[in-house]
């Protein structure tokens, strides 16, 4: 049976149509992918994110802990602050990308739908080994989690939230209260704009939403709902890795164009691997890619120069806000200049690609 979250009566009421995604019924859309799209670039959308993994650490052992199972330094992080991180295996695959957060007394550890079993095993078996005491808990079915995104947002919940948004920094959070409801607001998101990721506790999501969103059936208000299907279209536009697609346990981050996310100067899981693949150079790269018309490529079509493969597409789609299809591939590294040629084989024809700087979007500066 699919597991449902805190806000899918609101799903429901909202018109969604639900859909499977890693064991959870989710919203792929409400009133359409392109409209939910073009909303969030240029309003606000509310995101239901709930289905994301949220492990919480504490204990002395933690952080030391965390230094050695995330690719990450955190050793300098501050409370307050959050880091995009990578959790690998020893060949230096990626085992799922998180967000890690230090806050007063925890650590929060935002991870995929899809691997929070794998990574709290993996976590399990990394604290037998090292024989470390932390307490690690599985808050994800007890909490709810939203994302607000859009150049409308900050402006619309300063006078909702107990948070002083203006002045919070990108990947920065605060938890506070509000009419005795734990709030942790981040200031982060995955479509490329502007906006918070909130937890709260899961029977306080019918509550919430009506308080962070308003009125949304009305077709002018200003945050309005969006499902996975514009999700995906934004992260795609603003060059946004997806497990699965431009991350798996076969793909390493410096592959993947992450290495900022990676510490070679510290022993963790996978370093000695991504060492090797550091000084010899990576094999393969991702690149981003502008296809000539309409068609979209989708992922494992084949990329070819003189009709050799060369690569593969790992996220493809029409972008809604750049007006061109839009891909990412990985592509030899002796092929994956910017501005170089290449085709994408559509199902057997072949259309024309040229190599371009990620991102695709980036939002607007005032």
């Amino acid at each position: 049976m699919l597991k449902r979250t805190p806000f899918y009566d609101f799903h429901v009421s909202a018109g969604a149509k639900l859909v499977d995604f890693a064991g959870w019924e989710m919203p792929l859309l409400y009133r359409g992918i392109v409209p939910e799209h073009e909303h969030t670039r240029n309003s606000a959308s509310i995101f239901d994110v709930s289905h994301m993994g949220r492990l919480y650490f504490s204990g002395k052992e933690a952080p030391a802990f965390l230094n050695r199972a995330l690719t990450r330094n955190v050793a300098d992080q501050k409370v307050g602050q959050s880091r995009y991180s990578l959790v690998c295996n020893e060949s230096g695959g990626v085992l799922d990308d998180v967000i890690i957060s230090r806050d007063t007394k925890n650590w929060i550890l935002v991870c995929n739908a899809s691997n929070r079993p794998k990574i709290l095993s993996h976590f399990n078996q990394l604290r037998r080994a090292w024989n470390m005491d932390f307490d690690l808990a599985d808050q994800t079915e007890a909490t709810g989690m939203v994302a607000i995104q859009g150049p409308k947002v900050i402006d619309k919940l300063s006078s909702i939230l107990p948070v002083d948004l203006t002045n919070l920094k990108r990947y920065h959070f605060e938890t506070s209260s509000f009419m005795l409801v734990k709030l942790t607001v981040f200031r982060s998101g995955y479509t490329g704009e502007d906006g918070v990721e909130i937890i709260l506790p899961g029977k306080m999501a019918s509550m919430a939403m009506k308080l962070l969103a308003g009125k949304l059936d009305r077709p002018d208000a200003t945050i309005q709902p969006a499902g996975l299907g514009a999700r995906d279209t934004l992260r795609l536009e603003a060059g946004m890795p997806l497990y699965g697609h431009e991350l798996s346990e076969q793909i390493d981050p410096l592959s993947a164009g992450l290495a900022f996310a990676v510490d070679l100067n510290k022993d963790f899981v996978g370093a000695e691997a991504l060492r090797s693949i550091a000084q010899a150079g990576p094999k393969r790269k991702l690149v981003g890619l502008e296809l000539e018309g309409r068609r979209i490529a989708r992922q494992e079509m084949p990329v070819l120069l003189d009709n050799q493969p060369v690569g593969a597409i790992t996220s493809g789609t029409f972008g809604p806000t750049v007006q061109k299809s839009i891909a990412m591939a990985f592509v030899d590294a002796s092929h994956a200049a910017e501005g170089t040629m290449l085709n994408v084989d559509l199902k057997g024809s072949q259309v024309p690609a040229k190599i371009v700087k990620l991102p695709f979007y980036k939002r607007p500066t005032k």
